[in-house]
């Protein structure tokens, strides 16, 4: 029968003595632990530091300060000692007390993580140094009963890694399939079948995007005059589109301006909402920063947006888009675009989508200007080039989409539920597989 005993984890670990400054000779010749991952693996690079170092010997077991109870812990296995900053330490192990795996899985245990909170200030939110770990006073079991609890936990976590591998294998086929619906829309061929039973009508801006193209220009021009916008060659268009049909540049189907910097305003005016950190996921906004802003009636138009303006990521995360869907007005800062499709009602939602594929394909990156840090900039934010299809099919498109993704999106949900049931079914393995009592 098992027996259990109450120890201190400083009866089985020893910490390595040893601090260095990054320039030390001693050390110079040595690489560097540049970070453990969660699943225990030791990253090595070549980067320097200003941080003080310790020295990690072969077979020594290492952990990581900060990251200790989410799996950061290996040993390593290197053939000489590398460099490690004093967020990791470094210590030799008594094997013949503990075992070195159910170690391992004791630091991911709920057990660990309650024995932490309870002896530990601050808990695991605390940088977890030897001070804190080794007098950690816990309970485990004799040596037999702790290999024979990672047989256990080894045969479970197999099962369970097969299921890890489909789930993610499934979000790999919703993100894909999302995409392939997505360019199949802005390709035409979503809505194939619909053409077929609503040809082009000449000069009818419902079944026609050259004339829809033209009652926009006309429109524009009458409300004030537009800068020329280069014209779409052969060879820029990166697929064929259907007939009726147009490619277009943004800035010829749409107003766009870039948000204003309100520091320093006078408090004179009307009150505005105004938002003061865009966190844009795609498709939705993180509304939970509001300010209320007093502008100016001349500079409201200018730096708001209304329920239907589609609003874009200048900087930070350029191309990344949401439509303003609040019935209030919304004020915005200078790192974000505005985008208005007046008389296109299904545009900002088609165009969002279309938005989402170039920045998912890398290919928003020939609209970004800068070095290192890349920006999209009003002038070429204008020449982005898009298929325009009949005001019509718009709205087919639209409905099919909204149909389709919402299935991708349910898929995405179902899936996220499964990982969320794997990773219950591991913290129950691991609580009662695990036992502590804190001191």
């Amino acid at each position: 029968m098992s027996s259990w005993k109450k120890v201190k984890i400083g009866d089985f670990l020893s910490e390595r003595d040893g601090r260095y400054k990054p320039d030390d000779v001693r050390i110079a010749k040595y690489k560097r632990l540049d970070k453990i991952d969660f699943s225990g693996t030791i990253h090595i690079s070549d980067k320097p530091t200003k941080t003080d170092m310790i020295l990690v010997h072969p077979g020594d077991l290492v952990i990581s300060g900060i990251n200790v109870a989410k799996g950061a812990v290996t040993v390593y296995q290197g053939d000489e000692p590398v460099c490690a900053t004093i967020h990791y330490s470094s210590y030799t192990f008594d094997s013949s007390q503990v075992d070195l795996e159910y170690f391992k899985y004791f630091v991911k245990s709920p057990a660990f993580i309650s024995a932490l909170q309870k002896q530990v200030k601050g808990g695991i939110k605390t940088e977890i140094k030897p001070k804190h770990l080794l007098p950690l006073e816990i309970s485990i079991p004799d040596l037999a009963m702790q290999k024979k609890i990672v047989r256990e936990i080894s045969s479970h976590l197999e099962k369970t890694a097969q299921l890890s591998a489909e789930i993610e294998s499934q979000k790999s086929y919703a993100k894909q399939l999302r995409q392939n619906i997505l360019q199949e829309a802005i390709e035409g061929k979503l809505t194939a079948d619909w053409r077929k039973s609503h040809p082009v009508i000449k000069g009818n801006p419902e079944y026609d995007a050259e004339a829809l193209f033209e009652k926009i220009q006309k429109e524009r021009n009458s409300a004030k005059k537009q800068k020329n916008l280069p014209a779409i060659t052969d060879e820029e268009k990166p697929f064929e589109i259907p007939e009726g049909w147009r490619w277009v540049r943004l800035g010829e189907i749409s107003e766009s301006c870039l948000g204003k910097m309100l520091d320093g305003i006078k408090n004179q005016g009307v009150n505005r909402k105004y938002l003061r950190n865009l966190n844009v996921r795609w498709f939705s906004f993180d509304l939970s920063d509001l300010l209320e802003m007093r502008i100016k009636d001349d500079e409201l138009d200018r730096c708001s947006a209304r329920k239907g303006d589609l609003l874009i990521c200048e900087g930070g995360y350029p191309g990344r888009s949401a439509i303003w869907n609040e019935d209030y007005e919304i004020c915005f800062q200078k790192a974000v675009h505005r985008v208005r499709f007046s008389g296109l009602p299904d545009m900002p939602r088609l165009f969002n989508l279309f938005l989402f594929l170039l920045s998912e394909s890398g290919k928003i990156g020939t609209y970004l200007t800068g070095e290192g840090i890349k920006h999209l900039t009003g002038i070429k934010l204008k020449q982005i080039k898009l298929p325009l299809p009949p005001l019509a099919e718009q709205k087919e498109m639209v409905n099919l989409l909204e149909s389709f993704l919402k299935t991708v999106d349910e898929l995405e949900t179902q899936n996220h539920e499964w990982k969320l049931l794997v990773d219950e079914i591991i913290f129950c393995m691991l609580n009662e597989s695990l036992s502590c009592v804190g001191g």
